[in-house]
């Protein structure tokens, strides 16, 4: 029987050790150190326990080490959605030439698809990085969706406490100038809608952020207050579900491992927010929260949701008029037209 509930999609970034590293810009991370083995089993685990599938953003050089292949298969072979998180991680790809995000897209797809026997239909870039050549080259590959958007005004602040938190240089930090977003990225749609590029179109599906107040509420976030307070952070939950629910937004909540390994598991990330909570913590508090989504909404995969959307763009809410935008290189930002789904 079909469910009455309206849906929600979760997905979660397999974003490993060495990719954290990278981005804070510390040493060692060249040796790709991983905690995939330990969190893929986590997290297996206890999406198994609620009965969930969901989507998994695999990382191409995750997927290309042998060593890594056991686990992510393993993801696959528990009936979970495998999508493209690129094949380096690295959050300045919009600052790629088109050539190389191309391949950057190409070798991840050819790595995740040895690895887990499944070829990506989605994608999200790293540190939430994209552009118009990144859209043109997922239009023109035939994907499904992007991910990539997180339509938050907060995203200069989070981006300032990392750079604090950071050893980056001058030249570091210019690289990653636009990590989780500018001002100009929190004012787009949070609902999901379509970009069309030379005659192409491609739906994206935002990271769900606060209607109105635009604050983040994925998990990492709920973690993070809840290291304040966990009345705090139930409360900001519950918010958030009343706000999506009042105004017909279908959330699209993240995860990331650190939701589910504390820093009991793994002490080289003390400068990751919400690593001084322990893995027993966290998972309790998983549980409250997807227990609560379950609650109020139907859990779909980012597939599904994409499927939802579209089928409905087709059956009489279509976006508003959405024109093909300007060739004007870097400048996506700028340009796009987007509007959100009409409610029916």
């Amino acid at each position: 029987m079909k469910s009455s509930k309206p849906l929600l999609s979760l997905s979660l970034d397999v974003d490993n050790l060495w990719s954290y590293l990278k981005t804070h810009g510390d040493s060692g991370w060249e040796a790709f150190p991983s905690y995939i083995d330990q969190f893929v089993e986590i997290a297996l685990d206890r999406l198994a326990r609620h009965d969930l599938r969901i989507t998994f953003f695999v990382v191409g050089q995750d997927a290309a080490l042998e060593r890594n292949r056991a686990a992510l298969r393993a993801i696959a072979e528990a009936g979970h959605e495998i999508a493209n998180h690129s094949f380096h991680h690295e959050p300045w790809l919009h600052r790629w030439s088109r050539p190389r995000i191309e391949r950057e897209v190409m070798e991840a797809e050819v790595a995740i698809e040895q690895a887990t026997g499944r070829k990506p239909k989605g994608f999200r870039g790293p540190g939430y990085s994209f552009s118009r050549d990144t859209l043109s080259v997922l239009a023109e590959r035939g994907y499904l969706y992007d991910a990539s958007t997180l339509p938050t005004l907060l995203g200069p602040a989070a981006r300032a406490y990392y750079f604090w938190k950071s050893p980056l240089s001058g030249a570091g930090r210019s690289e990653r100038a636009r990590l989780f977003g500018t001002l100009r990225d929190g004012l787009r749609p949070i609902r999901p809608y379509l970009w069309e590029i030379e005659g192409r179109r491609l739906l994206e599906i935002p990271v769900t952020t606060l209607p109105f107040l635009r604050a983040p509420i994925h998990v990492s976030y709920q973690l993070y207050l809840a290291g304040k307070s966990r009345t705090l952070s139930l409360a900001y939950l519950h918010s958030a579900t009343a706000l999506c629910r009042w105004t017909g937004v279908r959330p699209s909540i993240l995860l990331h491992p650190p939701d589910f390994l504390g820093g009991d598991r793994v002490q080289s990330l003390s400068f990751f927010p919400g690593m001084n909570l322990s893995t027993a913590f966290k998972l309790e508090l998983f549980d409250r929260v997807v227990e609560h989504f379950k609650e109020h909404f139907e859990p779909v995969t980012m597939e599904a949701h994409a499927a939802t959307a579209l089928r409905e763009m087709k059956g009489g809410h279509e976006v508003r008029d959405v024109v093909d935008e300007p060739r004007q290189r870097g400048r996506v930002e700028d340009n796009i037209v987007a509007e959100g789904i009409r409610r029916p």
